[in-house]
């Protein structure tokens, strides 16, 4: 298994922090990693939910199979949640000889964006993949939450498909804002 970590890097002002929604549904591009011309595009992947599997199946649960042309075997996407998330990137960092501890330069542990973030990449999520590969991710509308440094919550109307959102802290006077939105999928 393969571990990709989906990042995000915008400026950001009067927002404390930025986060997916824990509800969010994730729109993917991917592709099969052995040939060029197999490719899905806006896949969405809910990872609240996983895919029916057959009765004696060994394999473990996932988020979103495909069966390539000329494949045998199922490629399949995993969204890792927290404990998951640790037991895999101690293996895949473990692979690479290199040690990183937590903490807000970690390049690899998913967390939300905070201020301190504002035009560096952050990684948000990640995803174990066997046979897929994700490339580009696609903001549909509802992925995000916001908190302005005020305190306020802003959960339903985060829109960042054009790249750019803004609203009003009305109860703290605080203009709050995403500017330059981009995101990139790395492989671990």
């Amino acid at each position: 298994m393969v571990l990709y970590i989906l990042s995000i890097k915008a400026e950001i002002e009067g927002i404390k922090t930025l986060s997916l929604a824990p509800d969010a549904n994730i729109c993917l591009d991917v592709r099969n990693p052995t040939s060029d011309y197999e490719i899905r595009e806006k896949v969405v992947i809910n990872p609240r939910e996983f895919e029916e599997q057959e009765e004696n199946s060994r394999a473990q649960p996932f988020h979103f199979g495909i069966s390539w042309e000329g494949s045998k075997k199922r490629s399949v996407l995993t969204v890792l949640d927290q404990d998951a998330m640790k037991v895999a990137l101690k293996k895949a960092i473990g692979k690479k000889g290199t040690s990183k501890k937590g903490g807000g330069n970690d390049p690899f542990t998913p967390r939300s964006m905070v201020e301190e973030d504002s035009n560096k990449w952050c990684p948000i999520l990640a995803m174990e993949c066997r046979g897929i590969e994700p490339y580009a991710f696609h903001p549909m509308g509802s992925e995000f939450v916001v908190e302005s440094e005020g305190g306020m919550m802003f959960e339903d109307d985060v829109d960042l498909s054009e790249k750019d959102w803004a609203d009003y802290d009305t109860e703290n006077e605080i203009s709050v804002s995403i500017m330059e939105f981009e995101s990139k999928i790395e492989n671990v």
